[in-house]
């Protein structure tokens, strides 16, 4: 695995570029930095500055190469590179809360923002005017829109948020797609429909993540109440919910049909299993102590942490995990949501973290044979 402390600050959010020699992220201000991978170092080589909110989304679209931001100033904006610099086109959403995340769809012809505004944008490029315009899904969002994921046939869209529930929406535009085929989630699908509701009867959290398998039959969330959990639309069966012994995990991404990791407050990534019954259950932690050990601390960020602490006592207060404070986002760093190969953190420590999935796999199968 490769260890990375990017800056003193902490990383909201991150996107990656198509060949993953390139990433974007969000010093936890109204900025975002783009770094180029030069061998085994990180090189900032562009700063964009048209947020004058902090920044709470970014996504990177794989084959158009552009960026889309979001932030608490109420705008978002795509940058499109040209001639060597990233030039920013504002986004018209008309909400008057802050944007929390915003999500380019698997087509990257629109794309999703939801807001404190208790609604979500589905933004498109209208050709006469050339400018992105929006549509507003409102019904029946009760509470500020925390996460978002879209189903591979690019108009289900799923949401989490603070009122304890997560949607499946229809995300339709007719003036850009075609009408869609019926899926295992429902058949009619004008815009705004809801054609899924989960949570929010007598319990739960506010659901931080959510992410859509690779078939898009599946469909899971977490939730601050340290909750995992799975449906399938295939199935009939009610939602497979798993009350974790961990704190509140704030990001969950499906790493083959039958398995998602999930990181949060435990400043670890953890890796959980679905089997074809519908069954959630916990596999294990994916940061071994062995592997946390190789972590070398510079003296410049030992200085640091004494000067945090005030004092010059030698104290050992480091985490035994590769993070060192929680764990904001997972994303996919080789491969897919079909076969992840390796995957990445990012994390209030100011530090990213490419995992080796696969010899991560490997080893906790070792283990449990011995």
């Amino acid at each position: 695995m490769a260890y990375h402390s990017f800056l003193l600050e902490p990383i909201s959010c991150h996107a990656w570029n198509k060949d993953r020699s390139q990433i974007a992220l969000c010093p936890n201000n109204h900025e975002v930095h783009i770094y180029k991978k030069d061998g085994t170092k990180w090189t900032k080589i562009h700063e964009l500055k048209e947020h004058n909110g902090q920044v709470t989304g970014i996504d990177w679209a794989t084959d158009s190469n552009r960026i889309v931001t979001c932030g608490a100033d109420r705008n978002a904006y795509v940058w499109t590179l040209k001639e060597g610099t990233w030039k920013p086109t504002l986004v018209i959403l008309r909400i008057n809360r802050a944007a929390r995340c915003v999500k380019w769809s698997p087509k990257e012809n629109k794309f999703a923002v939801g807001s404190g505004s208790r609604l979500i944008s589905i933004c498109y490029f209208e050709q006469e005017n050339d400018w992105w315009v929006c549509k507003h899904i409102k019904k029946p969002i009760r509470s500020t829109i925390l996460s978002l994921d879209w189903h591979p046939n690019n108009v289900l869209l799923a949401a989490g948020s603070c009122d304890f529930k997560c949607r499946v929406f229809s995300a339709y535009i007719k003036e850009v797609e075609e009408k869609p085929g019926p899926t295992p989630w429902g058949s009619k699908m004008p815009f705004g429909a809801v054609l899924a509701e989960f949570g929010g009867a007598g319990g739960g959290g506010w659901v931080h993540s959510v992410s859509f398998s690779a078939s898009g039959n599946r469909l899971a969330w977490v939730s601050h109440d340290s909750t995992v959990t799975v449906v399938d639309s295939s199935k009939t069966a009610s939602p497979s919910q798993l009350k974790t012994e961990f704190l509140p995990l704030l990001s969950v991404i499906f790493v083959s049909e039958n398995s998602l990791v999930a990181a949060g407050h435990d400043c670890c990534p953890m890796l959980f299993r679905c089997d074809d019954g519908g069954m959630l259950t916990f596999v294990s932690k994916l940061d071994l102590p062995k592997q946390s050990i190789q972590r070398n601390i510079s003296a410049m960020e030992r200085f640091r942490n004494m000067d945090k602490r005030a004092t010059t006592e030698d104290r050992n207060t480091a985490l035994d995990t590769l993070h060192q404070n929680s764990i904001t986002q997972v994303s996919i760093y080789e491969g897919d949501k079909r076969d992840c190969r390796k995957f990445c953190t990012t994390g209030i420590d100011g530090a990213m973290t490419i995992w080796d999935f696969k010899s991560l796999e490997a080893s906790i199968q070792g283990l449990r044979i011995m």
